[in-house]
């Protein structure tokens, strides 16, 4: 049987959770979703949330919030989905595209200040919006300091840490006497990284932030999204105000119960599915190092730091990052289709990483964003997610490792 390069990973808790909420006689939007918000609060402690029917939904009150006016400019990433020009296109919006970092594939401070300065003359931009893209993190409060509001993407970022304090995930491997515990302390630190003890999650910067729960998402409902602002871990200002106007959409617009009750478990199990994505990539990687094909990297990000003895300790600093392993994307040396061919026959998909993009798609010139034009042509992902066997795993680590 073919190994797929996507699954997405839902188990018995999903299923059982799915049927509970539809023998309750009432799947459309109600008590399920509002839970779902309530767990997603303890994980990413915003003040206030929607869940809505789709990240299409979402992206399109957060720049309605704006009140941004017909014919004034966003910026994109070129590697941004398709569903991003819909939207600008419906609010009669202009995009305004941006390169990326060839090393990360996302946008910076840099690219997008070129996006600026190459923007038709007379374009008013009011906003940027951040897409995370394969979990990679922008330094979304780097680009903030170009004073344009910001939405974020972080829906294929959930479970990527900033690293706030690493002295804060050893104290919790502790037995709480202050002394590691015997046999013990790899077992707790590994816990409290899950956990994200001293950790702050992405989305935290931006005026208003997206995490979808599409099929390909992180997490996923099947079909949906968070809108949320207000982060109590973030200093900077967001109001959710504006998002508590929206409270009374039509349920049309709501999130369904039966999609609810899935990205509550999502949430619940997303922890032990973020281990064993990591130990997947782990091998994937040793591999990957054997070859003439590069990685993506994850920079350090800025972050702004509360809680210290001094205006020197908050002040913001670069930090690292744990990266969630939401994909296992290689940037090739040789021909894509030479790679796809070889993983037809051992019977391993590999897909183009940025297909279905807005540069992937030729909805982006290639002389507009020459970096994001040249990922998209070499770069290609291999199935990595929780419910992939570890034979499975074993077979597509030889195939990295033997690619052409």
């Amino acid at each position: 049987m073919k190994i797929e390069v996507y699954s997405p990973t839902i188990k018995r808790k999903e299923m059982d959770a799915v049927l509970t909420a539809m023998v309750e006689d009432k799947i459309g939007p109600g008590e399920q979703a509002k839970f779902l918000i309530q767990t997603a609060r303890e994980k990413l402690k915003f003040d206030y949330c929607l869940a809505l029917r789709s990240p299409a939904f979402a992206l399109f009150f957060a720049l309605k919030s704006l009140n941004l006016e017909k014919g004034q400019g966003v910026v994109i990433s070129a590697l941004s989905p398709l569903y991003y020009q819909q939207v600008l296109d419906d609010l009669g919006l202009i995009a305004v595209y941006c390169d990326v970092l060839p090393s990360t594939c996302v946008m910076s401070r840099e690219t997008i200040e070129k996006a600026l300065e190459s923007k038709p003359e007379g374009l008013d931009i009011r906003a940027i919006i951040l897409h995370h893209t394969l979990g990679f993190l922008c330094d979304a409060l780097v680009i903030a300091e170009l004073g344009i509001p910001i939405i974020e993407d972080c829906s294929q970022s959930y479970g990527t840490l900033i690293q706030e304090s690493a002295a804060v995930v050893d104290e919790q491997a502790n037995d709480g006497s202050g002394e590691s515990s015997a046999g013990n302390t790899g077992e707790s630190k590994e816990k409290a990284s899950q956990e994200g003890a001293g950790a702050v999650p992405s989305g935290c910067v931006g005026v208003f932030t997206i995490l979808g729960l599409e099929e390909r998402d992180m997490l996923t409902s099947g079909g949906g999204a968070l809108i949320y602002a207000g982060s109590r871990r973030s200093s900077r200002l967001r109001d959710s105000s504006v998002l508590r106007n929206l409270a009374e959409l039509p349920q049309e617009y709501g999130l369904p119960d039966m999609n609810a009750a899935m990205a509550v478990v999502q949430f619940r199990e997303a922890a032990k599915n973020l281990t064993k994505r990591r130990e997947i990539a782990r091998l994937y990687t040793q591999s990957a190092l054997r070859t003439r094909h590069k990685r993506f990297v994850q920079n350090d990000v800025t972050c702004q730091k509360t809680g210290g003895k001094s205006a020197e300790d908050d002040s913001p600093q670069a930090l690292p990052v744990e990266y969630n392993n939401y994909a296992f994307p290689l940037v090739l040396e040789t021909g894509l289709k030479d790679v796809k061919a070889y993983g037809r026959r051992k019977d391993i998909a590999v897909e183009s990483a940025f297909e279905t993009t807005l540069v992937g798609s030729g909805q982006v010139l290639p002389e507009q964003c020459p970096e994001a034009y040249s990922l998209s042509l070499r770069t290609v992902l291999f199935p990595l997610y929780p419910r992939l066997r570890f034979p499975d795993a074993e077979k597509i680590s030889k195939l990295i490792q033997t690619l052409p």
